[in-house]
């Protein structure tokens, strides 16, 4: 009882009763430093430039994952669409990137910091520019609203160690890209958070001009596509039931209207839907998750376009790229699936093969040329 009192009093002097405490105060200094720690993760805010750091990460795994279909047009014209929108998000001074992944599976990938992800075969699905913008606008939603980075604080996914702290920002950085390159992998998102991106996707879409709805639309098309896939499949796997989802969409739409721009789409992007039953996936043993082989019939490689392609390299290794840890559990299981889904129930839409490029194509776009395409939307 009286060594209890003791160490009380001794704390209640502050620092010099460490010293005075020996090793015992050692430890209990150590313990509040731990403590600290913890505390201020629990308020952390990362900054917008740790943020884009975070998604660049996030995205060079992504891109050596499934490669970067090499052709400036279409680059060109998804960026047109996809800065359009982003300009009236409410993050609208982002460096916003937007990529299409070589890949016959279906999906799409929002990176922090202004990152987004779409894939060719999610391309060759979507049948007009209001849909392409409905599905991109969902995602910068993801992005505008910080829901990757928002959704590990709040559920502490990443946890300092106990000989850490936050005074070396690196590593503990490097743990968060690692933890987001695995959610947006695996659309990890929470109901609400789908459900809030699927308003700003309505909202963007109209304000750009387009039809609001038309993400609902390509659900539709989407879930029966997937009917009889497992529920790991892919775009918008995780998320709320897509029934659901698809009626919450045209509620909020409502009777507005707006264009759905076809003709421009079908000038722009010339890819064909593939049946899901015949998307190529990565196979036991493949090398596929870190960097695969195109498969033998894909659609992607443009000779004429790939010819006059202007690509950037890679990011070079940065606070994080380095340190990614090897792709989580779930990505390496994916390489033991077939095309139908295999045993361990993983769609071929997020098992499927992608090209073996991974370099980002340039498609810088000017105010000039925003206008002019919205000028289009008719």
């Amino acid at each position: 009882m009286k060594q209890s009192i003791l160490i009380v009093a001794l704390l209640a002097l502050g620092a010099p009763a460490y010293a005075q405490l020996g090793a015992l105060g050692q430890g209990l200094k150590r313990a509040q430093q731990v403590k600290d720690a913890k505390d201020k993760f629990d308020d952390l805010n990362v900054t917008e430039e740790e943020e884009r750091k975070i998604g660049e990460d996030v995205s060079a795994k992504i891109r050596q994952r499934f490669g970067v279909v090499q052709s400036e047009p279409v680059h060109k014209y998804v960026t047109l669409v996809g800065t359009l929108l982003a300009q009236q998000s409410e993050r609208p001074k982002l460096n916003w990137t937007f990529i299409v992944l070589d890949t016959d599976g279906v999906n799409a990938f929002a990176s922090p910091g202004g990152i987004v992800h779409i894939t060719r075969g999610a391309l060759g699905l979507i049948r007009n520019e209001a849909e392409l913008a409905g599905v991109l606008a969902h995602e910068i939603g993801h992005v505008a609203h910080k829901h990757t980075v928002n959704a590990i604080r709040k559920n502490k996914a990443v946890q300092l160690g106990t000989s850490e702290t936050l005074s070396d920002r690196g590593p503990f950085l490097d743990k968060i890209a690692n933890k987001a390159y695995e959610m947006v992998l695996e659309n990890k998102f929470d109901r609400g958070d789908e459900m809030d991106s699927d308003k700003v996707s309505v909202t963007l879409t109209e304000k750009a001009g387009y039809a609001p709805g038309t993400l609902a639309a390509f659900l539709t098309r989407l879930d029966e596509r997937n009917k009889d896939q497992p529920a790991q499949n892919g775009l918008f796997a995780s998320h709320p039931e897509t029934k659901e989802r698809i009626d919450a969409i045209t509620k909020l739409a409502g009777a507005k209207t707006g264009a759905t721009v076809d003709a421009r789409y079908k000038e722009n992007i010339k890819y064909e839907p593939t049946a899901v039953t015949a998307i190529a996936t990565v196979e036991d043993g493949a090398a596929g998750l870190t960097g695969s082989t195109a498969p033998a019939n894909d659609k992607s490689k443009d000779t004429k376009d790939t010819k006059d392609t202007k690509t950037e390299a890679a990011p070079k290794k940065g606070f994080g790229l380095g340190s990614l840890k090897p792709a989580p559990a779930s990505e390496r299981q994916t390489a033991q699936v077939s095309a139908s889904g295999g045993s361990r129930g993983v769609g071929p839409d997020r098992a499927a093969k992608g090209g073996g490029d991974p370099a980002i194509v340039k498609a810088s776009v000017t105010d000039a040329e925003i206008a002019a395409f919205k000028k289009g939307i008719a």
